[in-house]
């Protein structure tokens, strides 16, 4: 893990039911571990069920609605998997908007295993290097991005990795480019 310190930065976490548990709370805990402001952000008020693979796992409070939720708040975007998760986020039009006004900002993006779906509908993966769970790489790369097996990728503040496997790497990159800020090649 880097010794880098993110401190005060506040980081929006964005899922929905069927959230890999471990691609939520280990990173949460590094952006914690780093000074991080941690923020969970959802299409709906209440909790998150999440998944430990197939098993109901823990339940988690959500902080703020995406309706609600404005990027402009937040220094960095974080988007954990789950298959479940993925699929029901990549077609919401208020996480397509958020995700999306990150790249606008030039702000730090990490997403794991199934979340770069999201980055699909999001209109903002085309020639973006990426990385992701490996059943993703084909719709990947039908919408432009360059995809590759890597434990993980960073673009320019886009950071991806493909599954929980690859948590240390992807927590250490998620941090590092966090502390280093906005990015001018995070575009969409």
């Amino acid at each position: 893990m880097t010794e880098q310190s993110i401190a005060g930065k506040k980081v929006a976490f964005l899922l929905t039911d069927g959230v890999e548990q471990i691609e939520l709370t280990s990173p949460w805990e590094a952006v914690k571990d780093a000074g991080g402001r941690p923020t969970l952000v959802a299409p709906s008020a209440g909790k998150i069920q999440g998944f430990e693979g197939t098993e109901k796992g823990d339940t988690f409070d959500v902080d703020i609605t995406v309706a609600d939720a404005d990027a402009s708040d937040f220094d960095a975007l974080v988007l954990p998997g789950g298959v479940v998760n993925a699929d029901n986020l990549r077609v919401n039009r208020d996480a397509q908007a958020f995700t999306r006004a990150f790249f606008e900002q030039h702000k730090p993006v990490a997403s794991i295993c199934h979340g770069p779906w999201l980055l699909i509908d999001a209109g903002v993966i085309s020639g973006r290097d990426v990385t992701s769970y490996h059943t993703l790489q084909t719709d990947l790369k039908n919408a432009g991005a360059n995809w590759s097996d890597e434990e993980v990728v960073v673009d320019q503040g886009l950071v991806t990795s493909r599954n929980p496997d690859d948590l240390p790497a992807f927590n250490s990159k998620l941090v590092e480019e966090i502390s280093e800020g906005q990015h001018e090649g995070q575009t969409p």
